[in-house]
Protein backbone atom coordinates (compact mmCIF):
# COMPACT_ATOMS: atom_id res chain seq x y z
CA UNK A 1 0.00 0.00 0.00
CA UNK A 2 1.88 2.98 -0.71
CA UNK A 3 2.45 5.49 1.55
CA UNK A 4 0.13 8.61 1.97
CA UNK A 5 -2.73 10.48 3.79
CA UNK A 6 -4.94 8.48 5.96
CA UNK A 7 -8.10 8.36 5.60
CA UNK A 8 -14.44 7.48 11.46
CA UNK A 9 -14.14 6.63 14.41
CA UNK A 10 -13.13 4.02 13.47
CA UNK A 11 -13.74 1.23 10.25
CA UNK A 12 -15.54 3.43 13.10
CA UNK A 13 -16.11 6.47 12.30
CA UNK A 14 -13.85 8.19 14.36
CA UNK A 15 -11.47 10.97 13.72
CA UNK A 16 -9.35 10.37 11.22
CA UNK A 17 -6.28 13.33 11.02
CA UNK A 18 -5.95 15.30 7.77
CA UNK A 19 -2.86 14.97 5.95
CA UNK A 20 -1.52 12.40 8.02
CA UNK A 21 1.28 9.92 6.58
CA UNK A 22 0.94 6.33 5.76
CA UNK A 23 2.55 3.63 7.76
CA UNK A 24 5.71 4.13 5.65
CA UNK A 25 5.43 7.68 5.60
CA UNK A 26 7.88 10.57 7.19
CA UNK A 27 7.44 12.22 10.50
CA UNK A 28 5.90 15.64 10.98
CA UNK A 29 7.45 18.59 12.91
CA UNK A 30 8.13 17.86 17.08
CA UNK A 31 8.35 14.07 16.47
CA UNK A 32 11.62 12.22 15.13
CA UNK A 33 13.12 8.52 15.13
CA UNK A 34 14.16 8.57 18.97
CA UNK A 35 10.40 9.11 19.61
CA UNK A 36 9.28 6.32 22.60
CA UNK A 37 13.31 4.84 22.38
CA UNK A 38 12.25 1.82 20.92
CA UNK A 39 9.58 0.11 23.42
CA UNK A 40 7.40 -2.81 22.53
CA UNK A 41 7.63 -6.72 22.30
CA UNK A 42 10.39 -6.34 19.49
CA UNK A 43 11.89 -3.16 19.62
CA UNK A 44 14.71 -4.99 21.34
CA UNK A 45 17.16 -7.33 19.22
CA UNK A 46 20.70 -8.69 18.90
CA UNK A 47 22.49 -6.14 20.88
CA UNK A 48 19.73 -4.11 21.77
CA UNK A 49 19.14 -3.14 18.53
CA UNK A 50 15.72 -1.43 18.03
CA UNK A 51 13.36 -2.88 15.55
CA UNK A 52 13.27 -0.20 12.41
CA UNK A 53 9.60 -1.97 11.84
CA UNK A 54 8.43 -0.52 15.18
CA UNK A 55 10.09 2.62 15.45
CA UNK A 56 8.39 3.78 12.30
CA UNK A 57 4.86 2.36 13.64
CA UNK A 58 5.37 4.27 16.10
CA UNK A 59 6.02 7.25 15.16
CA UNK A 60 3.65 7.01 12.24
CA UNK A 61 0.88 6.62 15.20
CA UNK A 62 2.02 9.51 17.01
CA UNK A 63 1.60 11.68 14.23
CA UNK A 64 -1.56 10.15 13.63
CA UNK A 65 -3.29 10.17 17.05
CA UNK A 66 -1.78 13.99 17.42
CA UNK A 67 -3.69 15.07 14.40
CA UNK A 68 -6.66 12.88 15.07
CA UNK A 69 -7.14 14.88 18.54
CA UNK A 70 -6.85 18.65 16.55
CA UNK A 71 -9.53 16.84 13.84
CA UNK A 72 -11.77 15.66 16.87
CA UNK A 73 -11.60 19.27 18.21
CA UNK A 74 -12.30 20.50 14.58
CA UNK A 75 -15.48 18.12 14.37
CA UNK A 76 -16.57 19.25 18.12
CA UNK A 77 -16.51 22.44 17.09
CA UNK A 78 -18.61 22.42 13.74
CA UNK A 79 -21.46 20.67 15.53
CA UNK A 80 -21.77 22.94 18.20
CA UNK A 81 -19.48 26.05 19.41
CA UNK A 82 -19.51 24.89 23.07
CA UNK A 83 -18.86 21.31 22.51
CA UNK A 84 -15.83 19.76 23.78
CA UNK A 85 -13.19 17.86 21.29
CA UNK A 86 -13.76 14.20 23.79
CA UNK A 87 -17.66 14.42 23.06
CA UNK A 88 -17.60 13.94 19.60
CA UNK A 89 -16.66 10.39 20.41
CA UNK A 90 -19.96 10.23 22.37
CA UNK A 91 -22.10 11.14 19.36
CA UNK A 92 -20.33 8.28 17.07
CA UNK A 93 -21.02 5.98 19.51
CA UNK A 94 -24.78 7.27 20.39
CA UNK A 95 -25.55 7.26 16.36
CA UNK A 96 -23.78 4.16 15.62
CA UNK A 97 -25.66 2.39 18.76
CA UNK A 98 -28.98 3.81 19.85
CA UNK A 99 -30.17 4.60 23.72
CA UNK A 100 -27.26 3.35 25.58
CA UNK A 101 -26.88 3.51 29.69
CA UNK A 102 -24.28 5.93 30.69
CA UNK A 103 -22.48 2.87 32.18
CA UNK A 104 -22.61 1.35 29.42
CA UNK A 105 -21.18 4.58 27.56
CA UNK A 106 -18.36 4.78 30.63
CA UNK A 107 -17.22 0.98 29.88
CA UNK A 108 -16.79 1.06 26.38
CA UNK A 109 -14.56 4.36 26.52
CA UNK A 110 -12.55 3.46 29.52
CA UNK A 111 -13.38 6.49 31.47
CA UNK A 112 -14.84 6.79 35.14
CA UNK A 113 -18.71 7.39 35.64
CA UNK A 114 -18.02 11.08 36.90
CA UNK A 115 -16.05 11.98 33.85
CA UNK A 116 -19.13 9.96 31.41
CA UNK A 117 -21.69 11.79 33.78
CA UNK A 118 -20.26 15.66 33.21
CA UNK A 119 -19.59 14.84 29.74
CA UNK A 120 -23.38 13.44 29.21
CA UNK A 121 -24.93 16.60 31.26
CA UNK A 122 -22.71 19.05 29.13
CA UNK A 123 -23.82 17.58 26.09
CA UNK A 124 -28.33 17.27 27.83
CA UNK A 125 -27.38 21.18 28.61
CA UNK A 126 -26.53 21.63 25.16
CA UNK A 127 -29.71 19.89 23.44
CA UNK A 128 -27.88 17.15 21.71
CA UNK A 129 -28.97 14.75 23.43
CA UNK A 130 -32.09 13.39 25.41
CA UNK A 131 -33.11 10.52 28.26
CA UNK A 132 -35.71 8.61 28.40
CA UNK A 133 -36.61 5.46 30.52
CA UNK A 134 -35.02 2.35 30.50
CA UNK A 135 -37.85 -0.51 28.91
CA UNK A 136 -35.77 -3.38 30.45
CA UNK A 137 -34.98 -1.78 33.91
CA UNK A 138 -37.26 1.08 34.53
CA UNK A 139 -34.88 2.05 37.35
CA UNK A 140 -32.42 2.85 34.87
CA UNK A 141 -32.50 5.39 31.82
CA UNK A 142 -31.06 5.68 28.17
CA UNK A 143 -29.26 8.03 26.48
CA UNK A 144 -30.54 8.98 23.18
CA UNK A 145 -29.40 11.89 20.65
CA UNK A 146 -32.00 14.29 20.10
CA UNK A 147 -33.01 14.97 16.85
CA UNK A 148 -31.55 18.17 16.61
CA UNK A 149 -28.05 16.59 18.01
CA UNK A 150 -28.32 13.73 15.04
CA UNK A 151 -29.01 16.46 12.53
CA UNK A 152 -25.75 18.52 13.42
CA UNK A 153 -23.26 15.38 13.97
CA UNK A 154 -24.85 14.03 10.39
CA UNK A 155 -24.44 16.69 9.07
CA UNK A 156 -20.26 17.21 10.12
CA UNK A 157 -19.68 13.35 9.53
CA UNK A 158 -21.36 13.38 6.15
CA UNK A 159 -19.05 16.53 5.29
CA UNK A 160 -15.57 15.36 6.96
CA UNK A 161 -16.08 11.68 4.66
CA UNK A 162 -16.53 13.82 1.74
CA UNK A 163 -13.54 15.46 2.17
CA UNK A 164 -11.79 12.10 3.21
CA UNK A 165 -12.96 10.46 -0.07
CA UNK A 166 -11.23 13.77 -2.05
CA UNK A 167 -8.04 13.28 -0.02
CA UNK A 168 -7.88 9.63 -1.06
CA UNK A 169 -8.95 9.98 -4.19
CA UNK A 170 -5.40 8.70 -5.57
CA UNK A 171 -5.89 5.32 -3.95
CA UNK A 172 -7.27 2.37 -5.32
CA UNK A 173 -10.60 0.91 -3.63
CA UNK A 174 -8.62 -2.43 -2.21
CA UNK A 175 -6.00 -0.28 -0.99
CA UNK A 176 -8.58 1.91 1.39
CA UNK A 177 -9.80 -1.31 2.47
CA UNK A 178 -6.77 -2.99 3.54
CA UNK A 179 -6.33 0.14 5.62
CA UNK A 180 -9.55 -0.21 7.74
CA UNK A 181 -8.76 -4.19 8.00
CA UNK A 182 -4.92 -3.63 9.44
CA UNK A 183 -6.72 -0.51 11.83
CA UNK A 184 -9.76 -2.62 12.53
CA UNK A 185 -7.00 -5.90 13.60
CA UNK A 186 -5.15 -2.91 15.56
CA UNK A 187 -7.92 -1.82 17.35
CA UNK A 188 -9.20 -5.51 18.34
CA UNK A 189 -5.66 -6.83 19.02
CA UNK A 190 -4.88 -3.84 21.54
CA UNK A 191 -7.30 -4.64 24.32
CA UNK A 192 -8.72 -8.19 23.80
CA UNK A 193 -11.90 -6.16 22.62
CA UNK A 194 -13.59 -5.39 19.04
CA UNK A 195 -14.60 -2.24 18.59
CA UNK A 196 -17.68 -2.24 19.36
CA UNK A 197 -17.31 -3.42 22.89
CA UNK A 198 -17.81 -6.71 22.66
CA UNK A 199 -15.13 -9.08 24.39
CA UNK A 200 -13.24 -11.71 21.34
CA UNK A 201 -13.51 -15.33 22.89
Amino acid sequence: MRAGGTGDEPVRDEPVPDGGHGPGGGTDAGTDAGTGGGHGPAAGGAGDVPDQAYLALERELAVFLRRARASSGEMAREVHPELEPAAYGLLVRLDEAGGQRATELAGYFGVGKGTMSRQLRALEELGLIAREPDPADGRASLVRLTDEGRDRFRRVRDARRARYVRKLAGWDRAEVAELARLLHQLNTGSDGRDPGGTARP
